[in-house]
């Protein structure tokens, strides 16, 4: 069930939504809901959290905080969450006082590969062959058929962190222990094509809308590049990565908006990766080239107002913008962070900035995105690949 507590729905603009984490996640929903008449409130440990910063109302405690959490509970009319990683039964302790989507049973899940893997397999859709590593005989017992493979830390594991390729038998059990021999899956590496995704939006009733599947490419596990448009992939794989997200979400009787990864394969099959219960990196375009985005949606879920369907009425290239960037000699001894360039990004037609509001850069942290949009493709394109030239990225693929 979506929430244990029944309230009067739909939550009308005027109300408050809260939510769990205050992040850029957190911080552009806090934006929509604020664009639609909302009041917010946020709890994070961080007292210059980026939603918190912006919100009506900034909670500074522990997720786990009893007093925390009441408070919010007191503030908010519904609650969600911007992030995976918040304890299950906080939202468990919230929906006894107020409407809270996702339901923490769908969080939990999402917070354990072994977990979320069963519930794929529960619900039809395929993922990569793979292995359960509890114990020092689940180890020994792995298949090679599973080998060369990726070791996965069953929890705590995002962004390309808890993750290590392994070739043999040797490099396994070595990868085990580097781990701290926690529970791990063993996925089989597959002959990967590219990646996507599917970004749906599920309401307490049942209904589904979703945006259309999204082409991504990532660097060193962390996503770089997004791309939005008919030609992105072939329609039979876009169709299946459709229908597969459904499932999943319904067997879960979520509620909220989900992103669903998969991998595409060279024989044209697909297989699921990984779920996460919230708005998502690869669904940012949908700000500047649909008619409602995956934070609207996100709001929609949470008051229990109408679905429609999103369109896209604009071609999307999204540029994930790192901490690297403020250091183009390197973040070695002493660097001082240097603004990119801007101003010449933005003469470029079609970009839109986003800056998550985080007051340090660092290596590897997610400081912004740009999102590139046009009347076609090849614009589109032309314009993402000047503004990575300029801000010193990869060129795209």
């Amino acid at each position: 069930m979506s929430t244990g507590h029944s309230a009067d729905l739909p939550i009308l603009p005027g109300a408050t939504l809260g939510v769990l984490g205050g992040g850029q996640l957190g911080r552009m929903f806090a934006h929509a809901a604020q664009r639609m008449g909302y009041f917010t409130a946020v709890l994070d440990p961080d007292a210059d959290s980026p939603a918190g910063r912006v919100s009506h109302h900034h909670i500074h405690t522990d997720y786990a905080d009893v007093d925390g959490l009441a408070r919010l509970a007191g503030l908010a009319d519904a609650v969600t969450t911007e992030f995976e990683n918040v304890p299950a039964p906080s939202l468990e302790h919230l929906a006894v006082a107020r409407p809270v989507s996702p339901a923490a049973s769908a969080i939990a899940i999402a917070q354990d590969r072994i977990a979320e893997k069963a519930h794929f397999t529960r619900c039809g859709v395929p993922c990569a062959p793979y292995a359960v590593i509890e114990t020092a005989e689940q180890l020994a017992a792995v298949d090679d058929q599973l080998l060369p493979g990726i070791l996965k830390t069953a929890r705590l594991g995002y962004d390309g962190k808890g993750q290590q390729r392994v070739k043999t038998r040797a490099e396994l059990v070595e990868a085990w222990q580097a781990a701290g021999c926690v529970p791990c899956v063993l996925e089989k590496m597959l002959p990967l094509e590219f990646e996507c995704s599917v970004i749906l939006a599920r309401g307490r009733d049942g209904q589904i809308v979703h945006f259309p599947p999204q082409r991504n490419l990532h660097r060193d596990g962390i996503l770089a590049v997004t791309e939005v448009h008919p030609q992105n992939m072939p329609k039979t794989v876009a169709q299946g990565a459709v229908n597969s997200a459904k499932s999943i979400a319904s067997g879960l009787d979520y509620v909220g908006v989900l992103c669903v990864e998969f991998f595409a394969l060279a024989d044209g099959s697909l297989v699921v990766n990984e779920m996460a219960p919230r708005p998502h990196n690869s669904g940012h375009y949908t700000m500047e080239a649909c008619d409602v985005s995956q934070f609207e949606l996100q709001v929609r879920t949470l008051a229990g107002l109408p679905l429609t369907a999103p369109r896209q009425h604009s071609p999307a290239v999204m540029l994930n913008l790192l901490g690297d960037l403020w250091f183009p000699g390197g973040e070695g001894d002493g660097a001082k962070p240097v603004a990119p360039r801007w101003s010449e990004v933005l003469a470029l037609p079609g970009t839109h900035l986003h800056l998550y509001g985080k007051l340090a850069p660092r290596r590897g942290r997610k400081m912004g995105h740009l999102t590139l949009t046009g009347a076609t493709l090849e614009s589109v394109r032309a314009n993402a690949s000047q503004a990575a030239l300029l801000l010193g990225l990869p060129a795209l693929a």
